[in-house]
């Protein structure tokens, strides 16, 4: 086998295990939402009781993705993967045969202990795998992947539920990630940060895990508690105290887990707060949408599902979409786009009722909020170093997933104040078109500053270079 030949199989090996992970990833992520009722039937506790199989979840993967990302850079990505990919794939096991709510929730934890260091770690070993002029694509098509999990999460899990039962995607899921573990263990490279020692931050990891856990529960459980209890109060300052000390830490210590300088990269800012903002928007129109298929227009599980797989195949082609833009238009130019189309969509899925209009506009949506989400991780590993590009990565996620958290518990709480004057349609319509209109003035906040900067000469006008 010739060096070149053997650097192939490496590559596509590495691809693969990459993608399949992200994929199970994002299946579990959207999947379980359709899924509470069922769990809640099944082991014989209220909804609300069910509802912390997703916020454990959510706790557990948005305040460790920093970390996760940091941890590939320094003691090697392979390893972190693996440890990942094996902590998801036994968690998914005990999930699926967990006998009441207690354990369920438990190694829900796990699992998104698991997906927090797969996530990043799977990032950055693409980054570090393929060459600079494969790069963008590869990361498009693995994300091409992960989009189509993220899409089809509804289905998998609207179908699963209402056909052998929740407990099957959790039974899906394993064999999954199990598969690969396995083409993980036989074809990733290490790779590490060679610059740093191999030590971590653990004060920052204290400082930032406190902070991110008790915005993220706060946010979580805020509408149940009620914004103003003592609870979610307590929460909030907490989470606001240590992120001053975190910031105070790591402006102190020669080897940050997150080195201030990154947020100094414009590009990296504008893109990072662009994509940030398509996936609140997703992440609210998917919630929107299920709510008024099965609430309104009073489709079963399933049903629902199946409306999601149009959205779906658009949104899978976001990635790869995203990876060939990458070697032709600026990122921020690309985000841009991206807002308009995914603002202009959801206003219109506001004003649709007709099947055949409803359908093809939520498609458009896809298209946008997909493109915007998945880019922003794609262009951010064009501007950053790859020896901390898992730092850069777990950054990025950060932003998306607890500002997503933010969004939803936002929309939660709007349509709780809109329904005692409005019908739930009413309501969610409304939601809808103030996100479009905030996207939309993202857009153009993004473009204008973009075009300011390059006429300063702070950013090259070069195609390509953000």
């Amino acid at each position: 086998m010739t060096v070149g030949h053997r650097e192939r199989t490496v590559r596509a090996g590495a691809f693969a295990a990459v993608s399949v992970a992200l994929f199970c990833i994002q299946v579990d992520f959207f999947a379980l939402n359709l899924a509470i009722p069922g769990i809640a039937a099944e082991l014989r506790v209220t909804a609300a009781a069910a509802q912390w199989t997703l916020s454990a979840y959510m706790l557990a993967i948005g305040c460790l993705f920093i970390v996760g990302g940091r941890l590939g850079d320094l003691f090697g990505r392979r390893p972190v993967l693996l440890c990942g990919l094996g902590l998801f794939a036994a968690a998914s096991a005990g999930c699926a045969a967990a006998p009441g709510l207690g354990a369920l929730v438990a190694c829900r934890i796990v699992q998104g202990v698991g997906a927090a260091l797969v996530f990043p770690t799977s990032v950055s070993v693409i980054s570090n795998t393929f060459p600079d002029a494969t790069r963008s694509r590869a990361l498009g098509a693995a994300f091409g992947v992960a989009n189509l999990g993220t899409a089809l999460g509804p289905f998998v899990g609207g179908g699963l539920t209402d056909g052998p039962g929740w407990r099957w995607i959790f039974w899906l899921l394993a064999p999954l990630s199990g598969a690969a573990l396995l083409t993980a263990a036989v074809f990733v490279p290490d790779s590490r940060d060679e610059s740093a020692p191999r030590q971590i931050d653990l004060p920052g990891c204290a400082a930032v895990v406190g902070c991110l856990a008790a915005l993220t529960l706060a946010v979580e459980r805020g509408s149940a508690w009620g914004w103003g209890s003592a609870r979610t109060l307590v929460l909030l300052g907490a989470s606001v105290g240590c992120g001053v000390l975190f910031v105070r830490h790591e402006r102190r210590v020669p080897h940050p887990l997150v080195d201030f300088r990154l947020f100094r990269n414009l590009s990296f800012d504008l893109v990072t707060a662009m994509g940030s903002v398509c996936n609140m928007g997703y992440g609210v129109t998917v919630f929107l949408a299920t709510l008024s298929l099965q609430e309104v227009r009073g489709l079963s599980a399933l049903a629902a599902g199946a409306v999601f797989l149009a959205p779906a195949l658009v949104v899978a082609l976001t990635g790869p979409l995203g990876g060939r833009l990458a070697t032709r238009m600026r990122p921020t130019a690309v985000m841009a786009a991206a807002g308009v189309v995914a603002g202009t969509g959801m206003v219109a899925l506001a004003a649709v009722e007709s099947w055949w209009l409803y359908v093809p506009v939520f498609a458009w949506c896809g298209l946008g909020l997909g493109l915007g989400w998945t880019f922003s991780s794609v262009a951010t590993q064009q501007v950053v170093s790859p020896a901390r590009a898992g730092e850069a990565s777990g950054v990025v996620l950060t932003c998306l997933v607890t500002l997503g958290a933010v969004a939803l518990a936002a929309a939660a709480s709007a349509i709780t104040a809109l329904t005692p004057r409005h019908s739930p349609q009413d309501a969610y319509d409304t939601v809808l078109r103030t996100g479009g209109a905030v996207i939309l003035a993202a857009a153009l906040v993004v473009a204008v500053v973009h075009r300011r900067l390059v006429s300063l000469g702070v950013l090259p006008p070069a195609r390509g270079r953000g």
